[in-house]
């Protein structure tokens, strides 16, 4: 199994986000689960992957060739797929991935989970996505899901369909439970 983590090429303010970043990498390598992500070597992103290198694990890296050349890829990783942009380092990502973790991250995790999210509830992908939901980060986010659910812009099915949880274990655990809602716009499917 591999699990793409969506995270920060920032660190965040709190020691939390760090902590639980370098939890996350430990925690799939102990697992035996390899690791797909952004490819940096900065932020959390780093983090992550040196947690899971350090801990025994496989680590793959995805990474447009404009930010090698500023010299923030990872260069002690297992695999580094180099591509031509961003939109090839989200579909590779995805591609390789058998379950997707979102991490606190700026406005590119967002983007990452939204187009993910997006996918799945065009029936594009079946894999599970996951918040892990550090010292609340996602809670006004979660807020507002919750009020487009209540203004008729996103079906309970699919708001339910985000595994949200504080511990990475869990997470993983929860993986296995998953069961992709209908498509958006199957015949069987209701408005």
């Amino acid at each position: 199994m591999q699990v793409c983590v969506f995270c920060g090429s920032s660190t965040g303010t709190g020691p939390g986000y760090l902590a639980a970043a370098g939890h996350v990498g430990r925690a799939l390598a102990e697992r035996g689960i390899g690791l797909v992500y952004g490819g940096s070597s900065v932020g959390t992103m780093g983090v992550v992957a040196d947690a899971a290198l350090a801990a025994g694990g496989r680590v793959t890296g995805v990474i447009p060739q404009s930010l090698v050349d500023r010299e923030i890829a990872h260069p002690g990783l297992t695999d580094l797929r180099v591509v031509a942009g961003l939109h090839e380092r989200k579909a590779t990502m995805a591609e390789f991935a058998d379950a997707f973790l979102v991490l606190p991250g700026g406005a590119g995790t967002l983007e990452e989970l939204f187009e993910v999210f997006t996918w799945a509830l065009l029936g594009l992908h079946d894999k599970p996505i996951a918040l892990l939901d550090v010292d609340g980060y996602y809670q006004p986010m979660l807020r507002f899901l919750d009020h487009m659910t209540g203004q008729g812009f996103l079906s309970r099915e699919y708001r339910d369909m985000l595994i949200v949880d504080t511990d990475v274990g869990r997470v993983l655990d929860r993986y296995a439970d998953h069961r992709a809602p209908r498509e958006k716009w199957s015949s069987s499917h209701g408005a």
